[in-house]
């Protein structure tokens, strides 16, 4: 047989947890066609020796909604072996949209993804329904990429202003529903909600989402069931799971898979994970498909007082965060404010534990990461309970000290989530949590997050050895794409979509991240490369060799199997 592309000689890890073995994959029309010793002529033929050959990789929670407009392949997620990326997460999306009403649907986004508003500005939004925004993304993709309809931006689009005032009747539910139904028939992949209380607009109210009782997320929920397609996504999803079940009650109502955020260890709250996986035990022997979201990344972020997420929802640091650099600096150098945020912050009087970006002892796991001015240089690496400890001051005092002194531009580092190696250990293993959550495309001046299908590979495969290669794989994979309803990938099967990565498992690893300077209106993000992935394969087109793009835009919309059914 002839191929338009043949991959030989690799160490073939095909997705189903099973033994890997060594042979050779070939490729024609952009299926996987054939597996073994395969020997007939190629239009190109990669060798692969000492290198594994695996199903492409799934980032199954992302944010590229606008990013993907300009940047067809969603960097850095292919660089790291993703051949299929899934937005519209945490009920926040681009469509639908109504004319004129773009700017405000994008700073739902930008706010609660901390994506600049002045990047998103340049997005021409040339849609209003879900379907025109996915066909217009068809046909200019490096990379797969599947979306769900996010509540936000359909609440918003039936209700308007009043989307964020109060509850819906029962007209705009039916008008939500028609909404989420034709996107559904379009293709989208599910339908996202959101229980995440740190979930703000830039002026400090609740996103839309937030505003809907359980009539509402149940009643559009339904249309799923209505067309036995789809799944279910939660932004914080899991305290309402551990207070009253509602990821459970979500999956058992409509019989569709419930995806939400996340089993993860964090010092905001040690023991929770361990509930979390109780719960998960007790859901999982009734048979329900409602499953956590986990990441093998050790969550960081990188942060001004210029621009922070940590404090957001605290009744006096919140407005701070939304004003001008000037008035910030007011704000630090002023004793009774200080004192207030000692009370909120510090002895967390009138704010609830735990809190959505700080624990309890934050400043233990927040540092100096770099001083700007000179004379500060040897602040670098220290907590900011050192830097109290050291300078006899309180918490409040010795943080905004320096935070005024170096006029906002101090760098610091935030890391309190998935810190313990035991807890992870147990977290990346458990069966019905599924591998994931990169976020990419948001947080895009805080963290990378790309990077967390190499870090499974690396730290937690080679290096600790939690898990085996081939177990590996199948997280990054087979789970996801199965949970997702993708049935044409995640395996190297013939018939299936020839998306493969060709990595390293010896020297695979994500990079240290660097800034660059790569967005419209001259935007800065956080860049996070990777080492060790000789090549990603889309549809069986060759788009990255060895992190280098290839010009290639293989990439596809990936549609629910309702669209597939009924297509013309």
């Amino acid at each position: 047989m002839a191929y338009d592309l043949l991959i030989k000689n690799g160490r073939v890890v095909d997705g189903s947890g099973m033994p890997a073995f060594r042979g050779d994959v070939g490729v024609e029309g952009g299926k996987i066609v054939e597996l073994g010793k395969l020997s007939g002529p190629a239009k190109r033929t990669i060798d692969a020796r000492e290198q594994v050959v695996a199903p492409g990789f799934v980032d199954n929670h992302c944010h590229f909604d606008a990013q993907v407009t300009w940047d067809p392949l969603c960097s850095f997620s292919p660089q790291h072996g993703a051949t299929t990326v899934v937005f519209g997460n945490c009920s926040l999306g681009l469509a639908p949209i109504r004319p004129g009403t773009a700017k405000r649907v994008a700073e739902f986004l930008s706010y609660v993804e901390a994506i600049p508003m002045n990047v998103l500005d340049t997005v021409d939004v040339e849609w209003e329904s879900i379907a025109q925004y996915m066909n217009r993304l068809e046909g200019r993709l490096g990379v797969n990429v599947g979306n769900f309809i996010g509540h936000t931006t359909v609440r918003y689009y039936v209700m308007g202003d009043d989307s964020q005032k109060r509850t819906a009747t029962g007209d705009e539910i039916k008008a939500m529903q028609d909404v989420v139904r034709d996107g559904m028939k379009a293709g989208a992949l599910g339908f996202s909600v959101s229980r995440n209380k740190g979930h703000y607009d830039p002026q400090g109210v609740h996103i839309p989402a937030l505003w809907a009782n359980e009539e509402e997320i149940f009643a559009l929920a339904d249309v799923l069931r209505e067309l036995g397609t789809g799944i279910i996504q939660c932004g914080g999803g899991r305290a309402p799971e551990l207070n009253d079940g509602l990821m459970a009650r979500l999956s058992e109502a409509t019989g569709r898979t419930v995806i939400y955020n996340n089993l993860g260890q964090t010092m905001r709250d040690p023991g929770a994970w361990k509930k979390h996986m109780a719960r998960l035990e007790e859901t999982s022997k009734a048979g329900i498909r409602a499953f956590p979201l986990c990441s093998p990344n050790r969550t960081t972020q990188h942060f001004t007082m210029k621009n922070c997420q940590v404090f957001r929802g605290t009744p006096t640091w919140h407005p701070i965060l939304l004003a001008s650099d000037e008035e910030k600096l007011r704000a630090y150098s002023d004793p009774a404010i200080r004192r207030k945020l000692h009370e909120e912050v510090i002895e967390h009087k009138g704010t609830k534990l735990p809190a959505a970006g700080y624990s309890m002892k934050w400043w233990d796991y927040m540092w100096v990461e770099e001083p700007k001015l000179e004379k500060n240089k040897g602040l670098k690496g220290k907590t900011i309970g050192q830097l109290a400890k050291d300078q006899g001051k309180g918490i409040i005092d010795a943080f905004l000290d320096l935070v005024v002194e170096e006029k906002l531009e101090t760098e610091f580092m935030q890391s309190e989530i998935n810190v313990d190696n035991e807890a992870m250990k147990e977290i990346l293993t458990h069966p019905n949590a599924i591998v994931g959550l990169s976020d990419g495309g948001a947080h895009v001046q805080f963290h990378g997050g790309y990077g967390y299908c190499t870090r499974l590979l690396s730290e937690w495969v080679r290096e600790k050895r939690i898990m085996t290669l081939e177990h590996a794989v199948r997280r990054l994979t087979f789970d996801s794409a199965s949970a997702l309803g993708l049935y044409d990938r995640g395996l190297l099967r013939p018939g299936l979509n020839a998306d493969v990565v060709i990595f390293d498992p010896d020297t695979v690893r994500p990079l240290p991240e660097s800034i660059v300077h790569d967005f419209p209106a001259n935007g800065w993000r956080v860049k996070e490369p990777a080492a060790g992935v000789t090549a990603t394969i889309v549809n069986g087109e060759v788009l990255l060799e060895n992190g280098e793009h290839t010009g290639a835009l293989p990439g596809r919309v990936a549609r629910n199997t309702y669209y597939h059914a009924h297509a013309a």
